[in-house]
């Protein structure tokens, strides 16, 4: 094998059920449920050799000592039955190498470098292995189409983020005609336009496609990936639910095979068989144990997107004036790398009655634990999703990309949430306050909390026996088998 890759549990066994060789993108919010549908396939028969980066590797076993077997992140996995093999690869960059502080820079290796290295460790896998006859690898990757073909695998697109920011995406071309993406003088009315989409502000589209510069480096990787090599994928799964987003899937349908099959969760939601957190996670139970039901608001921004130290000093102040007990999971990085001191003075004194800060957590600990009321989020798929299965309703801040969109679904369509400040690019320490405190008085959000009641139903009964995810999930194996018997 290469020198750029490892590899365990790789054995010469055969197998007449879909191999999968599984490579997500190398960033937290797409580990996460990249993990989960390798558990989930190989519970319903398929092998899997699942293809971490070598830096993220690094970084879950850094943090989950539990899980810090040094070669091998599946081996809990594989004593269960699962037959999940696991290998990683370069991204082209040294292991240790920050890549939050240089962003672009990593977004450049994933467009220009990482596919050489995903060629060589697939065809030295398909070289070994005459059984593997499929990819699954994330959207967000511009190289798919390139690979499948040539070692004949069956080319399954995984989509982590709701079908509409998919739909949006897929539409590029109708928002550059229409004046909402690349012109000079945007134009700032409805977007009506869209198959499966009734219609969405411009401020709702996802951050990429509201930029004035579109010549960066991750709007070509949009543009390479799913603008053009997601739409030539055989097959394509997401990580939402059918009746969540019916109209948009619709669309989607008709246009490649399109399986909703979320929300993606172990089958035991606070139970992992596998390791996905890139940093140590603090445990918040004895704290949140001492705290009245529905009492605590969870506040995260998420593992990547960054914030102003204004925007961050305002929600500060906005929380300890609003009295309201919190737990913070405050990632160091969160303004930047290089400004790791970003609380106002004297705010851990101040709040060291109110709240509990910690540098991260286990999320779906967290918010299910009876004490928390409510979830200010950046509206990462992964924490609306979590949060609905929950019953926790949410406070609405989004940072990057998919959120704005995000944020649309759960404030505007589900009518789960609300928006933390109303103002865009304007956040005030007096509207935090207020609306903090109003959401956490129960009388006062009532129509979320009775609405993401509905919503999370809806999960429920999509995972149930019979519900459409997993019919979806069953029409999907079904697919792919047809697929790899046309393609060998």
């Amino acid at each position: 094998m290469s020198p750029t890759t490892t590899l365990a549990g790789i054995t010469d066994r055969k197998t007449e059920n879909p191999h999968a060789i599984f490579i997500p993108l190398p960033l937290q919010g797409h580990i996460i449920p990249s993990v989960h549908l390798a558990v989930k396939l190989a519970s319903k028969g398929f092998t899997i050799t699942f293809i971490n980066t070598q830096s993220i590797h690094h970084s879950i076993t850094n943090s989950s000592p539990e899980f810090s077997t040094t070669t091998d992140l599946f081996s809990e996995a594989r004593k269960s039955g699962l037959d999940i093999r696991y290998a990683t690869v370069s991204d082209g960059l040294p292991v240790g190498f920050d890549r939050s502080l240089n962003h672009d820079l990593f977004m450049e290796c994933l467009l220009h470098v990482f596919s050489a290295h995903v060629d060589e460790i697939v065809g030295n896998l398909v070289k070994n292995d005459p059984s593997i006859n499929c990819l699954i690898a994330d959207s967000f990757h511009v190289w798919p189409l390139m690979i499948s073909n040539k070692y004949k695998l069956v080319n399954i697109s995984f989509w982590t983020e709701p079908a509409l920011v998919l739909n949006l995406y897929y539409h590029m071309d109708l928002l550059k005609e229409n004046g909402h993406y690349d012109p000079l003088d945007k134009d700032d009315g409805i977007i009506d336009y869209i198959p499966g989409v009734e219609s969405i502000k411009p401020t709702d589209l996802m951050s990429y496609l509201q930029a004035t510069n579109t010549n960066t480096v991750c709007h070509s990787i949009i543009r390479k990936a799913l603008f053009e090599d997601a739409k030539s994928a055989d097959i394509v799964i997401c990580n939402t639910i059918q009746e969540l987003e019916p109209h948009t899937i619709s669309s989607l349908t008709q246009r490649q095979p399109f399986y909703a099959i979320g929300p993606i969760f172990p089958n035991k939601f606070t139970q992992e068989l596998v390791s996905t957190s890139l940093w140590h996670e603090l445990d918040c139970t004895c704290w949140l144990d001492n705290k009245p039901p529905g009492s605590v608001l969870y506040v995260s921004f998420g593992s990547y997107a960054h914030t102003t130290k204004h925007d961050l000093e305002e929600i500060a102040f906005g929380l300890l004036q609003s009295r309201v007990s919190f737990v913070w999971a405050l990632r160091p990085d969160l303004v930047s790398s290089n400004d790791t001191n970003v609380l106002p003075v004297g705010f851990l004194d101040q709040t060291k009655d109110q709240g509990l800060i910690v540098p991260w957590c286990n999320q779906k600990n967290v918010i299910s634990h009876l004490s928390i009321g409510g979830f200010l989020t950046h509206c990462g798929w992964n924490s609306i999703l979590e949060s609905i299965w929950c019953g926790v309703p949410l406070i609405c801040f989004p940072l990057l990309t998919d959120q704005f969109t995000n944020r649309k679904l759960v404030v505007d369509d589900w009518r789960i949430g609300i928006n933390l400040c109303e103002r865009k690019n304007l956040v005030d320490r007096v509207e935090v306050k207020r609306k903090v405190k109003d959401f956490m008085m129960q009388e006062k959000s009532n129509e979320v909390r009775v609405e993401i009641k509905k919503v999370k139903r809806t999960l429920e009964d999509a995972l149930a026996m019979g519900g459409s995810s997993q019919r979806n999930v069953d029409q999907f194996i079904s697919q792919v088998m047809v697929k790899a018997s046309q393609i060998k």
